[in-house]
């Protein structure tokens, strides 16, 4: 077994084991809901790394500690903390490495489990939603908050959302609206169901899998985690494709908005209000993402899109103005700027998405993202 330590309490922040046929990996801050730090990132990459080679491990999973969650996201308080006092080159190492993370994940070559328990937000999607195998209990509350706080959708999210059926993703993007274990299966974000009591058991069970007889990895966690499974039920976001699939239907956030408040439909207005309180330029960002991301080739293509995306939001106020009203000082009252979209300059949405320039390189000591 190995650790990361955390320097504020001298817990381990990550407990990386192998049980049985199983790697397991245990984000152990529950306190904070377990949200990522880089050196859990890092350490969760070497732990994939050296079980993808050992014939002893048939499968990985990642678990949360403690009742509340799998894991909230990154550590947006030390990234703005790093924005305001570093110039933002730690936060952009962390994403680096982070990215890569979520990508290794996406095409791992032995079954990935994520027991997807409690809340699963931002990062924690990221951890999760590219594995093969994406347990959702009753239990999950999930989503991606990004534009609440100033920032945008990040770790393969414009990815996946944006593959979703028709407008529902952009609907979660825009929104920030946490979702269930039957959405999350009905989006595309979940794979199967198991109620949060036998998770244990699961666990225990995969543990078990004997490298002697199992042919195929991938078919024996199928048929151990259908041993525990239990039926969806209706995913309550389907019903509102109707007014979603229209409302949502063009790459200008203000149409979006104007069709809501004019549907006369009770969700769409809701949801209009949501995106009235969230940071316009997010938003703008946001939707231009994840149009680029339905057209992008890959999940790769579309993080290398969102690295970019990420540092322009670290750089802009609304993050460091978003994490003060929301995390610091927790007034609730953010000061966006500009604090309306039709102020948002659609130039400062396209340079959102352009190459990094000299200055920003030296800024936040990175070049162009890619995987590795």
């Amino acid at each position: 077994m190995s650790d990361v330590s955390d320097s504020h309490g001298g817990e381990p922040e990550l407990i990386v084991e192998v049980r049985g046929s199983l790697g397991l990996l245990t984000l152990n801050r529950p306190r904070a809901l377990n949200a990522l730090t880089h050196g859990m990132v890092v350490m969760m990459r070497a732990a994939l790394d050296e079980w993808a080679g050992r014939d002893d491990v048939l499968a990985v999973a990642v678990v949360g500690a403690g009742e509340r969650g799998l894991c909230a996201g990154g550590d947006i308080v030390s990234l703005h903390a790093d924005a305001r006092a570093g110039g933002g080159a730690a936060a952009a190492a962390f994403w680096s490495d982070e990215y890569r993370l979520n990508a290794a994940i996406a095409c791992y070559p032995k079954p990935y489990i994520a027991l997807m328990d409690g809340i699963v937000l931002g990062g924690g999607v990221g951890i999760s939603a590219h594995g093969s195998h994406r347990v959702v209990t009753e239990r999950s509350r999930i989503g991606m908050p990004e534009t609440g706080i100033g920032f945008v959708p990040d770790v393969g999210g414009t990815w996946l959302l944006s593959h979703a059926p028709g407008e529902l993703g952009t609907h979660l993007a825009l929104t920030g609206t946490m979702i269930g274990a039957d959405d999350a299966i009905a989006v595309g974000l979940a794979d199967v169901r198991v109620p949060s009591r036998s998770l244990a058991e699961l666990v225990a069970a995969l543990e078990l899998l004997d490298p002697a007889v199992e042919g195929d990895p991938a078919a024996a966690v199928d048929a151990t985690i259908a041993e525990f499974a239990e039926p969806a039920g209706a995913a309550p976001l389907l019903q509102e494709r109707a007014w979603t699939d229209e409302a949502y239907a063009s790459d200008d956030a203000g149409v979006i908005m104007g069709r809501m408040r004019a549907s006369g439909n009770e969700a769409a207005n809701a949801a209009a209000d949501a995106l009235a309180a969230r940071s316009p330029s997010a938003i703008a960002v946001t939707l231009a993402a994840l149009r680029r991301s339905a057209r992008a080739g890959s999940l790769e293509e579309a993080l290398a899109l969102e690295f970019r995306a990420a540092l322009r939001a670290l750089a802009a106020p609304d993050f460091a103005e978003g994490v003060r009203a929301q995390v610091i000082d927790k007034d609730r009252s953010p000061r966006w700027s500009p604090p309306t979209l039709s102020e948002v300059d659609p130039a400062a949405v396209e340079a959102a998405f352009a190459p990094l320039d000299e200055a920003e390189r030296v800024r936040f000591g990175t070049g162009e993202w890619e995987a590795s």
